[in-house]
């Protein structure tokens, strides 16, 4: 039985599509749960994060049903119902596996040799199995994925540097502003990465964060959190005037 890959990241599909296509952490035990009774998939794996929302299935074959159906699951999981054009990928082997391991080595990230990505696919491994969606195909392979990232983070520089798209974001309004010392800072997206890039900034010095999103509640909930103000998606270009930094 194939391992399979369907889903969307940075490289194929924008921010607020990704945002649609996201699972709440909390629910994907039950989608899980959801894709393995209808016989889609005999293991199953979510790993939806800021960049990306992947499927990593074991499946009878890899024909196109098989890949009509897990897309489906895809679009009737967050309801989205627009237009699509090559946003979704689908992999079948041996590329599946390639992708599983450029994913956790950092290789397929927007930063080059970032070191989240490798704790989120453990923590949505690590979900699958312990609610028993995991066999024998997935645990060897994302066993394996991790072996091969920590060796190559061990034996290469793919580490030197700035390794997170937050630490990134950092060292660029260091170098344009020189210090983040009362610097305002507007976040748009209440997601993980949004989440550290702000925290990270904050610590550096920057004076206020103004949060905002699709969804207001979570750009409430994340303002508390950071000692922020949520500003309603319709009226973040209001605030612009007095904002030194972006983090989209």
């Amino acid at each position: 039985m194939p391992i399979v890959v369907i889903g969307l990241s940075h490289h194929t599909s924008p921010v607020e599509m990704r945002e649609r296509f996201a699972f709440a952490e909390a629910k994907i035990p039950e989608s899980l749960q959801r894709l393995r009774s209808n016989g889609t998939a005999d293991e199953a794996v979510i790993l939806s994060t800021c960049n990306r929302v992947e499927l990593y299935a074991v499946t009878a074959n890899a024909d196109g049903s098989t890949f009509e159906a897990l897309r489906q699951f895809l679009l009737d999981s967050c309801g989205y119902r627009g237009p699509l054009n090559d946003e979704i990928y689908k992999l079948g082997e041996p590329q599946s596996v390639e992708h599983l391991f450029k994913v956790a080595c950092g290789l397929d990230s927007m930063v080059l040799g970032e070191t989240e990505i490798l704790g989120q696919l453990k923590t949505a491994y690590r979900l699958a199995l312990e609610h028993h969606h995991t066999g024998s195909r997935l645990n060897k392979a994302f066993q394996r994925a991790f072996n091969v990232a920590k060796q190559i983070r061990t034996e290469t520089n793919i580490q030197r540097g700035s390794v997170s798209v937050g630490s990134v974001a950092v060292e660029l309004a260091e170098k344009i502003f020189s210090a983040l010392h009362d610097r305002q800072v507007m976040v748009l997206g209440a997601g993980e990465t949004s989440e550290k890039t702000a925290r990270a900034l904050l610590s550096r010095g920057a004076r206020s964060i103004l949060v905002s999103n699709r969804s207001h509640d979570r750009a409430e909930a994340l303002a508390r959190e950071l000692g922020g103000r949520a500003v309603h998606f319709g009226e973040w270009a209001v605030e612009f005037e007095r904002i030194d930094i972006v983090i989209s």
